[in-house]
């Protein structure tokens, strides 16, 4: 297999035996393999390593394997991504694609099968890792985003809004990308912890909280009665905007 081992495939699978098994006969075929046993430490890796391809399971501790898509897709939308679970009924398949999985086998499979779906997703690498690689980054959102009288602009991580231009951290960033791209929907605390920090071990649910009073600071004309960041009662928040 030409330039394989070149590649670098992340596993992220908390079965130890199927985790090394896979690794194993990747490791055969060229590639370098590495091995995350549960959700966070997948997040950790996947930024550490700059992978070519996530191979990745759905039932993780601490982080499910959805959440952990979820997550990469904010940052990184064409990185290869094969969903291998036990989990193989048709809805988990339709939600794993509704949040770009490129790929999804059902355990227990067939190790050609599982070898030939890498290798054809890694052809994909082909279509934007080259030496500017930092730059190939791609969003799910355009560069810039206007509700009422605010606009925001994720280039150059500013707003302009009713108190005049903030300069937005990243992690704003984060966030305010993953409720738009959920706008109308109903996020539980948990999921935003889980999805825009990676891990929920030094942050709690008044890290949420925290960040939903600076948005209505920011972008409501009278952030004690929100319309825009509103609060949906024993479950999280929710972004309105048509």
């Amino acid at each position: 297999m030409n330039n394989a081992e070149k590649k670098k495939i992340l596993i992220v699978e908390d079965d130890a035996h199927i985790a090394e098994g896979m690794k194993l006969n990747l490791s055969l075929q060229g590639y370098t393999v590495f091995i995350a046993p549960d959700g966070p430490s997948g997040l950790q890796q996947w930024k550490e390593l700059n992978p070519d391809l996530i191979v990745l399971d759905i039932m993780l501790p601490h982080i499910d394997g959805i959440s952990v898509l979820r997550s990469i897709r904010l940052e990184d939308e064409r990185i290869p991504i094969l969903i291998v679970s036990a989990k193989g009924e048709t809805d988990d398949k339709i939600k794993g694609l509704s949040y770009g999985v490129d790929d999804y086998l059902a355990k227990p499979f067939h190790l050609d099968e599982f070898l030939l779906r890498v290798e054809r997703l890694l052809t994909k690498v082909s279509w934007y890792r080259n030496d500017d690689l930092n730059n190939a980054r791609l969003d799910t959102l355009p560069e810039t985003y206007s509700f009422g009288e605010n606009r925001i602009n994720f280039t150059t991580h500013t707003a302009q809004c009713k108190c005049g231009l903030v300069i937005l951290t990243e992690q704003e960033v984060k966030l305010l990308k993953l409720f738009i791209a959920n706008r109308g929907k109903p996020l539980s605390r948990q999921k935003l912890l889980e999805i825009g920090w990676g891990y929920t071990r030094n942050t709690t649910t008044r890290t949420v909280d925290n960040f939903i009073v600076r948005f209505r600071r920011y972008f409501e004309d009278n952030p004690h009665e929100p319309i825009y960041f509103k609060s949906i009662r024993s479950i999280g928040y929710l972004f309105a905007h048509d």
